[in-house]
């Protein structure tokens, strides 16, 4: 299993740097010189991409793949997802910090133990993290955005695959 730690947005320069939006916690980690990610184009195929250099810019990374060596090879890299394998991922010791992959798939329940729908997504926002929870009926569910704070999100369950909302009045009608 694999999972998304940034996107290449555009080539940077004449010198094979891209422009990379980070999709990361830890960016000082995942695009360290040496770290092999795998890029992904829009058609599905894939190839390693070796970090060589990595410097801040503007709010995004500029990075140097050794794979990526002029302009015309940064343009045809333009729009790679980058990818770290699942068994390169650090145990988490926070008991109330996740990683997304852990958090979709889960069962969503009410406190009363009422099932509601199956979490999607975790979203990103410049707000904080929004849970995409489906709800409705499995054949034709609609998206819920959930704050994922411990007042709405008093419990989740990895072990039992659900977590356990309190939503305010309304969060969940459509």
């Amino acid at each position: 299993m694999q999972f998304v730690v940034g996107r290449v947005v555009k080539p940077h320069g004449i010198r094979g740097e891209l422009a990379v939006e980070v999709r990361t916690d830890s960016p000082e980690e995942r695009f360290d010189p040496g770290v092999v990610l795998t890029g992904r184009s829009r058609d599905g195929s894939t190839r390693p991409l070796t970090v060589a250099a990595v410097r801040p810019h503007g709010g995004r990374l500029l990075v140097r793949f050794r794979e990526v060596p002029d302009r015309t090879a940064a343009e045809e890299a333009r729009g790679l997802t980058l990818l770290i394998d699942a068994d390169e991922l650090p145990p988490i010791d926070d008991p109330d910090e996740f990683y997304d992959h852990q958090l979709e798939g889960l069962r969503a329940e009410l406190t009363d133990g009422t099932a509601v729908g199956t979490v999607r997504e975790v979203v990103h926002s410049p707000g904080g993290e929004l849970l995409s929870v489906d709800v409705g009926e499995p054949g034709s569910p609609r998206e819920v955005l959930v704050p994922f704070v411990t007042a709405i999100v008093p419990h989740v369950d990895l072990a039992e695959g659900r977590i356990v909302l309190d939503p305010p009045e309304g969060l969940l009608d459509g």
